[in-house]
C-alpha cells in the first residue's frame, strides 16, 4: 500500500501514467461495451473514468455497480487510447485492480447532474442529492471563498470577529419576530439583525467589530428572501457615514476581485433617494440601463384622452416611459400592463410612433392628441419608440412604471453584457408614513440618527425628517443598509415617541440600551451587507434558494425536515402553551 497514491478523481492526470494509485468517489455512469465496462467516478474535485476487460477478476464487480453507489478504487493510471478532451482527465483512464463498495445507491429521485429533470420540489426534498450536482457544489466552494475574502479583509482592517447571542429580546424592526417559549413560561425572540448588540459593543471599546451573522425575519418570502439569511455585519467607532461607505466599497472591490476576478469601479457613484423613486421608482434601482420615468403633465395639458384629462383634474399626474428605437407588440404591452395594475395603477395606456406617425397603441385612435407623442419622440431625439404611460396619483404612477421598466428590462434583454452596477442611496426619510396604522414608522430602525439640519424638529416635522442612512444596492438589488447611530438618550427618546412608542414600553425594550448610552458612548456607525444577495449576483442567479444549502421553498417550508411540525401537547404545557381549539 505504501506505494499507492491516493488522488481525488479530478487529480489524475498524465503525470500518474504507469503508477498505482486510489480514488474515492460515487459512481456517475457504468458502460459494458463487449469485453470492456467502464465506470466514471466522481468526488467534488472532478469525474475520472475506469476500467476493467473481462479477463480481469474485477469485472463482474465493476459491471454490477450503479449510479450513485460509492466507492474506494485502486488501479494503474494509463493513458486513452482516445482522448476525451471535454474533462480535465480525458487524456488518461484507470486499469482497475481492486474494489470497495462502501455503501450501495437505490436509483435517485433525479437526475444528479447539471442539467437535472427534477421540478424545485422534489430538488429540495432531496437537497442532499441536488448539492451533488457539480453546479451547486461549485456555488457552495465559491460562498467558502468569499467568505474567507470577507475575514481576511476585515481581520486586515483591525475588525473583531465577535458573535452575538441568537436568543434576545423581540425588535421593532419592520418584520415579524420569530419567538422561542421557555419552559419558564417567558419568550426569547431569534434576532431580525444583532443591531443593539453590535452598538453595545461601540460602548464596550470594540472599536471595529464586524460577523458573518445568521439573522430571522417572519415576512412574506420571494425569489430574493428567505427566512432566516446571513448577513456581514460590520459597526466602526468614531467615523461618518461617509469612512462606512468608503470601508465597504473597498471590501466589495477585494471580494469581486479575488472572487469573481472583477475589477469593479469604486468609488461608487450616489444617489439621492428622492430621485431613486422620481426616476426609477424604486429604492433600489437598476442602473445597468437607461429607461428613465419621465413627467408628462405639461405634454397633456390640452389632452383629449378622458381618463387623462380625468386624472389631471383631480391633482394626479401624468408618467410615461419611453422605450426608444422599439416597436412593442399588444400581446407585449398585456404582459407589462399587468404589472402596472399588479402596483394599483387603473391601466397602461401606451402609444407608438414611427416616422413621425403615431402607428399603433391603446390610444392611436385619439387623433387630436397625435401631436403629444410626436413631440414626446422628439424631446427623446427619436423618430420610432413606444409610449407606456400611466396617470394617476404620483406615488402609484411612479411605483407602477418603476415595476414596468424592471419587466421591460428583462423583455428586452437590456441587462445582458453589462457592467455591474452599484449606487449609493442616500439622504432617505427618517420616517414612513403606515397607512394600516395611522402613524410614523422608522424607515430603516429607531437607532438611526437624523441629519443635522433636522436634528431640532425630526420629532415634530416627521414628514420632511432626513436620517442619516445609506443603502447599497447592485443591479437592481438591496445588498446593504446602514446608518448613523443616535448616541444621545434624549434623541433617542425623542425618536420612540416620534414613532408613537410610549416611554414605558421603550423602557421594557430598550432600557438596557439607554442605562448604556449614559456611561459614555463613542460616535458609531455601520452597515449589514446581505451575503446571499451578494452571492446570487456572484452566480448570475435570480434565487435565492440556489446559494443556501438547505432552503425553505415560497412557504417558508423545508421539504427535506417537513418542518415546521406540530409538536406535542405536553411539550406545548412544559412552555405555557397550549393549542388553540377551533370552536364549532
Amino acid at each position: 500500500m505504501s506505494n499507492i497514491k491516493q488522488l481525488y478523481c479530478g487529480h489524475v492526470n498524465a503525470s500518474y501514467i504507469n503508477q498505482t494509485v486510489k480514488i474515492n468517489g460515487w459512481v456517475k455512469r457504468v458502460r459494458k461495451m463487449g469485453n470492456l465496462v467502464f465506470v466514471d467516478i466522481k468526488d467534488r474535485y472532478g469525474l475520472v473514468q475506469a476500467f476493467a476487460t473481462s479477463n480481469d477478476q474485477i469485472f463482474d464487480q465493476l459491471n454490477a455497480l450503479s449510479r450513485e453507489d460509492v466507492i474506494s478504487l485502486v488501479g494503474v493510471v494509463l493513458a486513452r487510447k482516445q482522448v476525451n478532451s471535454s474533462i480535465p482527465t480525458g487524456e488518461v483512464e484507470i486499469l482497475a485492480t481492486s474494489l470497495i463498495i462502501h455503501s450501495k445507491s437505490k436509483t435517485p429521485p433525479l437526475i444528479i447532474e447539471n442539467k437535472t429533470d427534477a421540478n424545485e420540489e422534489v430538488r429540495l426534498k432531496y437537497r442532499y442529492l441536488d448539492l451533488r450536482r457539480d453546479v451547486n457544489l461549485q456555488t457552495f466552494v465559491l460562498r467558502s471563498k468569499v467568505t474567507k475574502s470577507i475575514r481576511d479583509f476585515l481581520h486586515n482592517q483591525n475588525f473583531i470577529e465577535t458573535e452575538t447571542p441568537m436568543l434576545a429580546k423581540p425588535t421593532p424592526e419592520g418584520a415579524r419576530d420569530y419567538y422561542v417559549p421557555t419552559r419558564t413560561k417567558k419568550f426569547y425572540a431569534l434576532p431580525q439583525s444583532p443591531q443593539t448588540f453590535k452598538q453595545l459593543l461601540m460602548l464596550a471599546g470594540f472599536d471595529r467589530y464586524f460577523q458573518i451573522a445568521k439573522c430571522f425575519r417572519d415576512e412574506d418570502l420571494r425569489s430574493d428572501r428567505q427566512p432566516e439569511f446571513s448577513q456581514v455585519d460590520m459597526e466602526l467607532s468614531f467615523v461618518d457615514q461617509y469612512q462606512v461607505q468608503t470601508l465597504v466599497e473597498q471590501l466589495l472591490h477585494h471580494i469581486f476581485l479575488e472572487c469573481a476576478n472583477k475589477e469593479i469601479k469604486i468609488p461608487f457613484d450616489r444617489m439621492d433617494y428622492k430621485d431613486a423613486i422620481h426616476y426609477y421608482g424604486t429604492d433600489k434601482p437598476d442602473l445597468r440601463y437607461g429607461l428613465k420615468i419621465n413627467d408628462g403633465c405639461a405634454f397633456f395639458k390640452d389632452t383629449t384622452a378622458l381618463f387623462i384629462k380625468k386624472a389631471l383634474e383631480n391633482k394626479a399626474v401624468v408618467r410615461y416611459l419611453f422605450v426608444e428605437d422599439v416597436h412593442l407588440t399588444k400581446k407585449q404591452i398585456q404582459g407589462l400592463e399587468k404589472y402596472a395594475k399588479d402596483n394599483q395603477a387603473k391601466g397602461l395606456g401606451w402609444v407608438c410612433v414611427q416616422d413621425n406617425k403615431v402607428v399603433d397603441g391603446s390610444l392611436a385612435n385619439i387623433i387630436d392628441d397625435h401631436h403629444i407623442y410626436l413631440k414626446i419622440a422628439q424631446t427623446h431625439n427619436k423618430t420610432k419608440g413606444t409610449i407606456l404611460i400611466v396617470a394617476d396619483q404620483y406615488e402609484i404612477a411612479t411605483q407602477a412604471l418603476g415595476a414596468v421598466r424592471v419587466q421591460l428590462a428583462t423583455l428586452l434583454d437590456l441587462k445582458a453584457n453589462k457592467e455591474d452596477a452599484f449606487v449609493w442611496i442616500v439622504n432617505w426619510p427618517l420616517f414612513e408614513y403606515d397607512q394600516d396604522n395611522k402613524r410614523y414608522v422608522a424607515a430603516h430602525h429607531p437607532f438611526t440618527a437624523p441629519t443635522i439640519e433636522c436634528e431640532h424638529d425630526f420629532d415634530t416635522n416627521q414628514s420632511n425628517a432626513k436620517g442619516q442612512s445609506y443603502d447599497v444596492v447592485l443591479n437592481g438589488y438591496e445588498l446593504g443598509g446602514g446608518s448613523v447611530r443616535i448616541i444621545n438618550p434624549e434623541i433617542q427618546q425623542r425618536m420612540f415617541n416620534a414613532i408613537n412608542m410610549p416611554a414605558s414600553e421603550a423602557k421594557t425594550k430598550f432600557g438596557f440600551l439607554l442605562e448604556a448610552f449614559s456611561y459614555g458612548v463613542p460616535p458609531h456607525a455601520g452597515i449589514a451587507l446581505g451575503l446571499d444577495r451578494l452571492m446570487m449576483i456572484l452566480i448570475n442567479s435570480e434565487m435565492i434558494k440556489d446559494v443556501v444549502a438547505f432552503p425553505k421553498n415560497n412557504a417558508g417550508v423545508d421539504m427535506m425536515l417537513d418542518c415546521p411540525s406540530e409538536i406535542d401537547d405536553s411539550e406545548l404545557k412544559e412552555v405555557g402553551l397550549k393549542r388553540e381549539t377551533k370552536q364549532s
